[in-house]
């Protein structure tokens, strides 16, 4: 059976709730007809005389809801089904294998250490090379010294560190060695619960918010041996790159902001302040700070990974990931935190299959018509990147995603969802204390959320189902989809359908900030688009450039 989004407190379509010392019901007949100008109807008067009643029962419902606490853990009782009809879910095939390099010494000057892959500090740190505390200590020192004018770091994390780093050296030195993560560095972003840090979301009505257990992926990557440094910036509730603190900065151009919401994850990736970040998107923060930061950002397949301990923007939309140096960063990083979580009942447990065969045998197609559109130095470059795969015997076909949809509706969805999760920041008026506080900021969303009719939110999931089915169609015939990342309806098609994409960078715009594109895979397939990206990364050298002024 098909499943429709729940919708546990996204009743009140009306603006019923005046105050009305005359009416026992709280509001009157002539609210109740005013109303009807917000969602677009008009009833007779025998029609609202008729349900004013039942009206005034809808309202002690929604005031008994208000009434009782919901865990912010707590999922709506029917979540959202990306699959389409007639899905074939992929059966176990190659187990991830990541290699980890010989002959990678310590360069003279150490600091050059804080821009090396995963695999590159993996082989130090296995091969006693670097201990993990040495490691640990030169990321938080470079925190301690640029992120004043990078502001990426909201908390650092630094006794955790140096527990988990003195811990993973005893346990390299005793012979147990866990694998490739086992004592590197990252972040997360401050979405993600770390118990006996806190929690703030970016805003200022959270910013002393302590939660009292430690988000999955935070589990997962210590259990691999990963050492936590610091919490990172996340715009106001996931929005932007905005902040209680401030504003984060993009580390190639510091005039210019980080992007969003995983704002602070791209900026210290980017600038060497952590080897890799954990960052969640809903409608574009990881490909977008990837993309404005010049790292490589994975958005897995909804679904992928837990979200237990992580902020909720949109149930049905949210998705966790990597930011890292290049692909197979992310791919390393991916296979440490996907999987199923009982906490998490979107979770499954499909593998992830690794793609180790020529890219030549991906079957590959690029959106045309947004590229031809185009005309900025960032289309030149993603046609360039396309001169590059066809000489790596890739030839792509060209298709065009579908028009024929009501695009402006299904806005409906995340600002509802949103507009549930914040009811209490809404109806306390703390949404006030937000930073921002102009039309297109979080607060300004939130409040707008109580007029959208709970019919309309359905009905943009119905419309939803027959997108899923739609892009199924379009997508079935090939692995990859390479698209521009911006000028496009991918990013909105894709998050709202739940495919995997990878951003990766590609060059630079005349002012030499980062330009990056898309590759779109089917659902579970993120092998195949970090396969491709991997190739082209290695083809290619943009994956290996770092803001200047962060490398003195």
């Amino acid at each position: 059976m098909r499943k429709i989004y729940p919708i546990t407190l996204l009743f009140s379509c009306f603006t019923l709730f005046i105050a009305c010392k005359s009416n026992e019901q709280g509001f009157t007949k002539k609210d109740v007809e005013k109303s009807q100008k917000l969602i677009g109807l008009e009833f007779e008067k025998p029609a609202i005389e008729t349900m004013y009643g039942y009206l005034g029962r809808n309202k002690s419902g929604y005031d008994s809801l208000r009434a009782y606490s919901i865990s912010n853990e707590t999922f709506p009782a029917i979540t959202f089904d990306p699959h389409p009809g007639g899905f074939q879910f992929p059966e176990k095939g190659k187990d991830p294998e990541f290699s980890i390099p010989s002959g990678i010494e310590v360069p003279e000057d150490f600091e050059e250490i804080a821009f090396y892959t995963i695999p590159q500090l993996a082989s130090l740190i296995k091969n006693k090379k670097v201990t993990s505390a040495e490691l640990t200590r030169l990321f938080i020192d470079r925190i301690k010294r640029f992120d004043g004018e990078l502001e990426s770091v909201i908390t650092l994390t630094e006794d955790l560190a140096m527990f988990q780093a003195n811990k993973a050296d005893e346990e390299i030195a005793a012979g147990n060695y866990k694998g490739i993560l086992h004592g590197i560095p990252y972040g997360v972003k401050d979405l993600m619960a770390v118990e006996g840090y806190p929690t703030t979301w970016g805003a200022e009505p959270y910013k002393s918010q302590m939660i009292d257990h430690t988000a999955t992926v935070v589990n997962k990557l210590e259990e691999q041996g990963a050492v936590l440094i610091a919490k990172l910036v996340s715009g106001s509730l996931a929005r932007g790159d905005v902040w209680f603190g401030g504003k984060t900065k993009n580390p190639w151009d510091v005039t210019q902001g980080a992007s969003g919401s995983s704002a602070g994850s791209g900026s210290a990736t980017s600038a060497g302040l952590v080897p890799f970040a954990l960052g969640t998107e809903t409608l574009g923060s990881i490909t977008s700070p990837a993309t404005r930061n010049g790292v490589t950002g994975l958005r897995p397949t909804y679904g992928r990974v837990s979200r237990y301990g992580v902020m909720s923007l949109s149930w049905s939309m949210d998705k966790i990931g990597p930011l890292a140096r290049n692909a197979e960063d992310c791919e390393i990083v991916f296979q440490a935190i996907y999987g199923k979580d009982d906490k998490d009942p979107s979770t499954n447990e499909i593998p992830f299959n690794q793609f180790s065969n020529s890219p030549k045998e991906l079957k590959v197609a690029y959106l045309k018509k947004d590229l031809d559109k185009d005309t900025t130095i960032t289309g030149d470059n993603l046609r360039a990147s396309l001169s590059v795969f066809k000489e790596m015997g890739v030839e792509p076909d060209s298709i065009e995603l579908p028009e024929d949809f009501p695009y402006a509706a299904f806005d409906i969805i995340l600002r509802s969802e949103a507009g549930a999760f914040f009811d209490e920041l809404v109806r306390s008026g703390e949404v006030d204390l937000m930073v921002e506080q102009h039309g297109g900021s979080r607060a300004n969303s939130l409040r707008q959320a109580r007029f959208i009719p709970a019919v309309e939110y359905l009905q943009a999931n119905r419309v939803r189902r027959e997108l899923i089915e739609k892009l199924y169609e379009l997508f079935k015939e090939y692995d990859v989809i390479i698209a521009p990342s911006y000028r496009s309806r991918q990013l909105l098609i894709t998050n709202l359908t739940g495919h995997p994409v990878v951003s990766v960078p590609n060059g630079f715009d005349k002012k030499g900030r980062p330009t990056s594109f898309t590759l779109i895979g089917n659902l579970y397939d993120e092998g195949s688009i970090l396969a491709l990206a991997k190739a082209f990364q290695k083809a290619t050298d943009f994956d290996e450039k770092h803001p200047p002024k962060f490398m003195e």
